[in-house]
C-alpha cells in the first residue's frame, strides 16, 4: 500500500512590524505635525485657565520641567492676569508661588481679586542697591532646584546672554511645576533655550493677544486673543467713572486786531 505523502504545514506570513509612536520611545519625541508634550502624557501641562490657549499648548497647558518665555513691550500688559489662574491653582494645591523682581509695586487687593493667596506668595527683590553683586539668575536657579516652589515668575534683565538662560532651563528641568520668565520683545530675535515662547500685546480693554513664537509642534500663524478678568469690579468701575471730573471746556480764542 502506497504511503500518502505528508502535506507540508502552511508557513505563516511574516507579520508586518507596526511602527512605534515616537512618544513611546522617549517623551521628548513627537512627529512634526503633532503637538509635543513635556511630561508622560498629553495632559501633563498645568492648565492655564484659558481653553483656547490650552488647546494650542503642548501637554494641554503650561509646561512643567521647562521654561515658558513671555515677551512683552512693557510691564502691566496683563501678564499677571494671564498667569493668575494657574498660579492660584498651584497655591490651592498647597505649593508656594515665587515672584522675582516685579518691575513695580504689586497691589495686594488686585492679587486677592485674581484669586491669589498672599500667604502662599513670596516676592523676592534681587536687584537691590543694599546688596551689591546680587544675581537674580542664581536666585532663580536655587529656587527651581530646591523642590519647595510650586510656580515661579521672574522678570529678567534685558540683553540676557544665551548661556545664562540655558542654565535656567537646566534648573527648570528638575522643577515639577510651571516656570515663567518675562523679557523684552527684542529677545525674539535671539536664540533661546526655553521650549515655549510667546509674544504678548494688548488687543483692547481687558483683552490680550498672544502669538506663539516657539513650541514643541507645528508653527501656529493665527493669533490667540484672550479676554482677561477685569482688575476692578463693575461697582468700582462705576465709582471711578462717577468720581472722574468732567473736562473743562477749552477757552475760546481771542483775536486782537493790531492794525
Amino acid at each position: 500500500m502506497d504511503s500518502v505523502p505528508a502535506v507540508p504545514a502552511a508557513v505563516p506570513a511574516p507579520r508586518r512590524a507596526v511602527p512605534l509612536a515616537p512618544e513611546t520611545l522617549h517623551p521628548a519625541l513627537w512627529l512634526g505635525h503633532q503637538l509635543g508634550h513635556f511630561g508622560a502624557s498629553r495632559g501633563d501641562g498645568v492648565p492655564s485657565g484659558y481653553a483656547a490657549l490650552d488647546a494650542q499648548l503642548p501637554g494641554g497647558g503650561w509646561p512643567r520641567r521647562a521654561l515658558t518665555e513671555l515677551l512683552l513691550p512693557h510691564p502691566g500688559l496683563g501678564e499677571l492676569r494671564l498667569l493668575a489662574p494657574s498660579l492660584a491653582a498651584t497655591q490651592r494645591s498647597g505649593r508656594l508661588v515665587m515672584l522675582f523682581d516685579p518691575p513695580a509695586l504689586l497691589s495686594a487687593g488686585a492679587l486677592i481679586q485674581l484669586g491669589l493667596d498672599l500667604d502662599q506668595l513670596l516676592v523676592v527683590q534681587t536687584r537691590c542697591r543694599a546688596v551689591p553683586g546680587s544675581d537674580s539668575l542664581w536666585a532663580c536657579e536655587q529656587a527651581l532646584r530646591s523642590g519647595h516652589v510650586g510656580a515661579l515668575v521672574a522678570w529678567l534683565p534685558q540683553r540676557l546672554r544665551a548661556e545664562r538662560l540655558r542654565r535656567l532651563q537646566l534648573a527648570a528641568a528638575s522643577h515639577d511645576g510651571a516656570a515663567f520668565v518675562l523679557r523684552e520683545p527684542a529677545a525674539a530675535q535671539r536664540p533661546s533655550a526655553a521650549p515655549l515662547r510667546l509674544a504678548l500685546r494688548a488687543a483692547g480693554p481687558d483683552t490680550l493677544a498672544l502669538r506663539l513664537l516657539k513650541r514643541r509642534g507645528p508653527p501656529l500663524d493665527a493669533t490667540i486673543v484672550l479676554a482677561l478678568p477685569p482688575v476692578l469690579s463693575e461697582a468700582a468701575r462705576q465709582r471711578s467713572r462717577s468720581a472722574r471730573p468732567e473736562p473743562a471746556p477749552l477757552p475760546a480764542a481771542t483775536f486782537v486786531d493790531i492794525g
